[in-house]
């Protein structure tokens, strides 16, 4: 059972999975690093620890960044979106986040 605070619980709005995303910012350049997810437990993990936890959909457990890679994230704040259903993680992050090595998830195939 996770100890996540009732009254922050209270305001989630998760998937049928019970997972809510994650978007991941850099606290110096804003950039958006990578989207992540978590449920209860990973958010309590997160901000009692500091550190970014996520849940893994396709491993079914959780995840701490930089936990193998050494790809690190301090996590400065946790935000929740006016609906309730999306998490926005301002990290110091230590390395590059995205598992491919680039320094965001989002360094590559742009769109427009």
């Amino acid at each position: 059972m996770t100890s996540l605070d009732p009254a922050v619980a209270a305001r989630l709005k998760r998937d049928p999975a019970g997972l809510v995303p994650a978007v991941v910012q850099d606290a110096g350049t804003r950039d958006v690093l990578m989207v992540g997810w978590m449920d209860d437990e990973a958010l309590h993990r997160t901000l009692t620890t500091g550190r970014g936890t996520y849940w893994s959909r396709s491993r079914q457990e959780y995840w701490v960044k930089g936990e193998t890679s050494g790809h690190t994230q301090a996590v400065r704040e946790v935000r929740l979106d006016c609906d309730g259903d999306t998490l926005l993680v301002v990290v110091d992050q230590e390395g590059p986040a995205c598992h491919t090595g680039a320094t965001t998830c989002f360094d590559k195939d742009r769109l427009l």
